[in-house]
């Protein structure tokens, strides 16, 4: 029986988020208080007494989520993952939970990810939607007869793909995957098209910090957005994870890869229950439950 930790991304935020991890453990305190002397600004302020509006800008999201998650990892009883994912952000956090990032860099990487992030959505307004109840193929044939940038980026379960791409295009596309039969298409209250062709301004930032970055051996693989397969080796992580603010999440092919290679177990480390929702979806005999 092998345990897979997955770590979830951008959604999972809440306010009282890490609150209790605050109160009640030593260490998660210091990476707290750490984090907010990195970052500049009282991040856990926002994450504990916020709104929802504060807490939903991307310069606070994605570094809230990221906190969360690797303080639950660090202060997890038998944390001991035979191999990890994340879900887009949460990929960061799965690399620094598998000790491949040290916490300070994973936290001034996402930090740089999503101020890059905001900005390329501030100067090319765009979008998100979930289709719903349509096969995978047919929703990528749909993308692919639409003249505006519209493209698969998160696969999350069979029958739930998230598209991408300019904001006329995904207005077409969702009206397309209607009459093509999808059950639902769902305009998503997203910043921008994440994972799209239009990020390539933030992933371009991004790559020279992650060049820049140690990346050291980890304690066991991890199966990465991009490819879905098991990664050790240091430089094709950095490689994979700067293809990633461009690429689709491959996360059910993740999931399938991840049990075909042995995993019984899914633990989900990080705030709410998505990703536990999104394996059983993915494979009903699956063993879900979340970090204790």
């Amino acid at each position: 029986m092998k345990k897979a930790y997955v770590f979830p991304g951008q959604g999972s935020q809440f306010v009282g988020m890490g609150k209790d991890l605050y109160e009640q453990h030593d260490e998660a305190k210091q990476l707290f208080d750490k984090a907010n002397e990195i970052l500049g600004f009282n991040i856990t302020e926002i994450m504990f007494n916020g709104t929802d509006e504060e807490l939903k800008q991307t310069k606070v999201t994605q570094p809230a989520i990221f906190l969360h998650s690797v303080a639950q990892a660090i202060v997890a009883k038998d944390f001991a993952p035979d191999m990890v994912a994340g879900h887009s952000l949460g990929e960061f956090s799965a690399l620094v939970a598998s000790k491949v990032l040290s916490f300070e860099d994973g936290l001034r990487l996402v930090s740089k990810r999503a101020l890059a992030m905001q900005a390329a959505c501030e100067a090319n307004p765009s979008t998100m939607a979930a289709i719903l109840g349509l096969e995978d193929e047919k929703v990528e044939e749909v993308c692919v007869s639409i003249d505006e940038v519209v493209v698969a980026a998160n696969y999350n379960c069979p029958g739930q793909l998230v598209i991408s791409g300019s904001n006329k295009g995904i207005e077409i596309a969702c009206e397309k995957m209607k009459e093509a039969g999808a059950k639902r298409a769902l305009p998503l209250p997203v910043g921008g098209a994440f994972h799209s062709p239009l990020m390539k301004p933030a992933e371009e930032e991004l790559a020279k910090a992650i060049n820049e970055t140690t990346f050291s051996q980890g304690i066991c693989p991890v199966y990465q957005n991009v490819d879905a397969m098991p990664h050790t080796d240091p430089a094709e992580i950095k490689e994979n994870l700067i293809k990633q603010l461009t690429a689709p999440v491959r996360w059910t092919q993740s999931v399938q890869q991840m049990i075909a290679d042995g995993a019984t177990h899914f633990v989900e480390c990080g705030p709410g229950k998505v990703l536990q929702g999104l394996v059983k979806k993915i494979d009903r005999n699956a063993e879900v439950s979340s970090v204790e």
